[in-house]
């Protein structure tokens, strides 16, 4: 039997191919998909309608804008997508506004000729989720063997950190997935917090990110401040931290008072549901229990807030 030809339309999904050790399969990526950092050659199908360049404030007004009008946040280059031939389309519809949607693949296939490609469309809403997914896309793509693998492993290295943390204080923590205006995290978030050995007194796994407002960060005065909005790295997430620092009331928070808060890069860990939320957890326990968790990721997925 040949070997599909898989077009990856979310960066998670590209990383979970690539995990698998099937690679060679991709013909085509999303804009957002950039690791490994030769996926970046491979042929771009898709583009955001908004500017990712505004500042946190505009881009939620932007987003808001393009769904009120039922536009999608983000397009699909059909007759790019057709020219490629792909056998699979790997895609998502846990959040339309993360990541290209199921909806957006079935308008780019209305007019496809000849025998339409499977559409594996993900939907990770807690991090079982996520672990069963890197099977449906191993299953799909012929080796439901490495999926199996792959998933044992990291449910390993999960354990591994959650046992290093084991029995010590919990602090309070905020995870921060949006700062203008301000969004707590959610969906496999709280159990990445857990299993690190912190206490999320906001997020509710398996559900999506819900609204803050000051008042009740104020009120929460968490120990460990954690910012790790959707789509930003860490440069990115550090200038936009003033959305925070300007806050009356930011000065005598006590993580801030204690300097425990942190910027991460959301863009590569936290926030894509595949084989790197490991890693966010393990960056997690670093921030929470530095005498006992060290991973060598600061400085890679977080820094201390300058």
């Amino acid at each position: 039997m040949a070997q599909p030809r898989v077009a990856s339309l979310i960066a998670s999904s590209t990383e979970i191919v690539c995990a698998l050790g099937l690679g060679d399969l991709l013909v085509a990526r999303s804009h957002e998909c950039d690791h490994p950092a030769w996926v970046k050659d491979l042929p771009q199908v898709t583009a955001a309608r908004v500017d990712p360049g505004a500042s946190s404030a505009e881009i939620d007004r932007q987003v808001k804008r393009q769904l009120e009008t039922s536009l999608s946040v983000y397009s699909v280059d059909a007759a790019a997508l057709q020219a490629l031939r792909p056998d699979v389309i790997l895609t998502q519809m846990q959040c339309e506004v993360c990541a290209v949607s199921q909806r957006d693949v079935d308008l780019a296939l209305g007019d496809w000729p000849g025998p339409r490609p499977e559409v594996v469309a993900l939907s990770p809403a807690n991090l079982q989720d996520v672990l069963d997914d890197l099977e449906r896309v191993a299953a799909a793509l012929g080796a439901p063997g490495r999926g199996r693998a792959l998933a044992a492993t990291l449910r390993a290295r999960l354990d591994a950190v959650a046992a290093r943390v084991a029995g010590r204080p919990r602090p309070r923590v905020a995870l921060l997935e949006w700062l203008d205006p301000l969004m707590t995290a959610g969906n496999w978030m709280p159990e990445l917090c857990a299993l690190a050995g912190g206490d999320d007194p906001f997020g509710r796994p398996g559900e999506h990110a819900p609204y803050a407002t000051w008042e009740q960060l104020v009120a929460a005065d968490p120990e460990v401040i954690v910012a790790l909005p959707c789509g930003f790295d860490l440069d990115r997430t550090q200038a936009e931290l003033t959305a925070l620092t300007s806050r009356p009331g930011w000065a005598g928070l006590r993580a801030v008072r204690a300097g425990r808060v942190a910027v991460c890069d959301g863009n590569a860990f936290f926030n894509r549901p595949g084989p790197r939320l490991v890693e966010s957890a393990e960056a997690l326990a670093e921030l929470f229990h530095p005498d006992v968790a060290r991973f060598g990721l600061e400085g890679v997925a977080w820094r201390r807030a300058v």
